[in-house]
């Protein structure tokens, strides 16, 4: 096993990496910024070391920093965990380049299916069905008109280059949409340096679905599947599994073709390929080559740790997991706790945390580097931790969740705990009658 990997990351999924390492028994390093000297993953790992200032492009988007630190403390190998240089495929070839081990697919893979009307293309070509839209990228209006006409609206425009909702329009009718387009290409050059767009048709009442995968040189092998579909503005506040809505004959198909492309592909490592699901019918929409915010949920099902596998399959190129190992059992919540005041369009709420009391209890977890006297800085995203809840079916989960969200007391700082209460007992929700367009539709929150 390695001896020793570097976080290349920050808050809770640096201190989820690092309790999977310290159970393989591997020596950890964390990096962190200036401001983030008494973060939780610091305090943890087995060495840290500063790599610039609060702004992430100068410290953990700072690729020659991080270098600078792997050969200062001898790592192997970096787990990326997600957001900033997780997928960026010029880093992990440069590790590559370095004999250093990226805890996740190969550059090319990174590179391919980071490529959104590519990875369209591929899941196409191994039997995956996609959402009616252009062929490939369109920079030119007249040629982007030609495509709406013949798919009709309401149509979708998305950043070829990115995700998070960043330079993503809807477009309910033609007198909007020369407006909109050139506000996504925009947005997409400012966001991912690259103004590429592609259209798609757009689904007014969709599901957020993905199904979670383990993948190594000798087989693949799905965890099943996530539901994401509370999200307010393209962002996801609670996931679940297993999904109230599918049935085993759509749950079978969309295992059995998700395993055969990404195995087709010859994926190394954790992914999760994510679908719109609509009366019946799934429509990939893209992969992400990483571990999950949501795995948490999964794990929870399974009693698998993601983690721990990820890292197994780089150091081993295979995964020791067989399908028929995998069984999952009762239902998961998660809700993501953000420091935002959601009475005031969830504008952040940065502070010291002067307290700070997590539930516990039965099949309750908190991933989470938050503690009393931790200061929540303004650089940073939002979430600041995530709970977790298992029970045996999910009216079991939800109270479950529903008592640990009574106990979770954060103070000094607005967070969204409230805003779960509200959202998780509301009848929508209790009776799985709900979709992504759910929250901002209703004007819920």
């Amino acid at each position: 096993m390695f001896k020793k990997i570097l976080i290349a990351n920050r808050g809770e999924i640096a201190v989820r990496v690092i309790r999977a390492c310290k159970e393989w028994g591997i020596s950890t390093v964390a990096i962190h910024s200036d401001v983030d000297r008494e973060s939780m993953h610091v305090k943890l790992a087995d060495e840290s070391v500063c790599v610039g200032p609060h702004q992430p492009s100068n410290s953990y988007l700072n690729i020659p920093a991080i270098m600078s630190a792997i050969e200062l403390t001898g790592s192997e190998a970096v787990h990326p965990g997600y957001g900033f240089l997780s997928e960026n495929f010029n880093f992990a070839k440069i590790l590559e380049e370095n004999s250093i081990k990226f805890i996740g697919p190969s550059s090319n893979l990174i590179r391919m299916m980071g490529d959104k009307i590519q990875a369209k293309k591929i899941a196409k070509e191994n039997g995956l069905p996609v959402i009616e839209g252009s062929d490939g990228g369109v920079s030119n209006i007249d040629e982007a008109k030609e495509i709406c006409k013949k798919i009709g609206f309401p149509i979708l425009i998305k950043a070829a280059g990115g995700g998070g909702g960043k330079g993503m329009k809807i477009v309910n009718d033609e007198n909007k949409f020369e407006e909109l387009f050139f506000a996504a290409k925009s947005e997409a050059k400012k966001f991912f340096a690259n103004d590429e767009v592609y259209i798609e048709k757009f689904f007014e009442d969709p599901r957020h679905i993905e199904v979670q995968v383990l993948s190594g040189k000798n087989h693949t092998v799905h965890l099943y599947e996530r539901d994401c579909s509370v999200q307010r503005r393209h962002q996801k506040l609670i996931e679940e599994t297993p999904s109230p809505v599918l049935n085993t004959e759509i749950r079978n198909e969309l295992f059995q073709k998700t395993v055969n492309m990404v195995s087709k592909i010859g994926y190394e490592g954790a992914g999760t390929v994510e679908f719109i699901y609509e009366k019946g019918k799934f429509y990939f929409l893209e992969m992400n080559t990483r571990v999950q915010v949501e795995h948490p949920v999964t794990e929870m099902v399974t009693g698998i740790d993601i983690i721990k596998e990820q890292i197994w399959i780089a150091y081993t190129g295979n995964t020791a997991l067989k399908q028929n190992d995998i069984s999952p059992r009762g239902h998961a919540i998660e809700c993501r706790i953000n420091a935002e005041d959601a009475s005031k369009n969830f504008q952040p709420s940065p502070g010291i945390i002067t307290m700070c009391h997590q539930p516990s209890g039965f099949r309750t977890r908190v991933d989470g580097g938050i503690y009393q006297g931790y200061k929540v800085t303004p650089f940073y995203d939002s979430m600041i931790c995530k709970l977790i809840c298992h029970g045996r079916n999910r009216e079991e989960a939800i109270q479950r969740m529903n008592r640990s969200l009574d106990e979770f007391v954060i103070e000094g700082i607005t967070t969204t705990i409230d805003l779960h209460k509200k959202l998780l007992n509301h009848r929508k929700f209790l009776e799985s009658d709900f979709n992504v367009t759910w929250l901002d539709k209703d004007k819920v929150i």
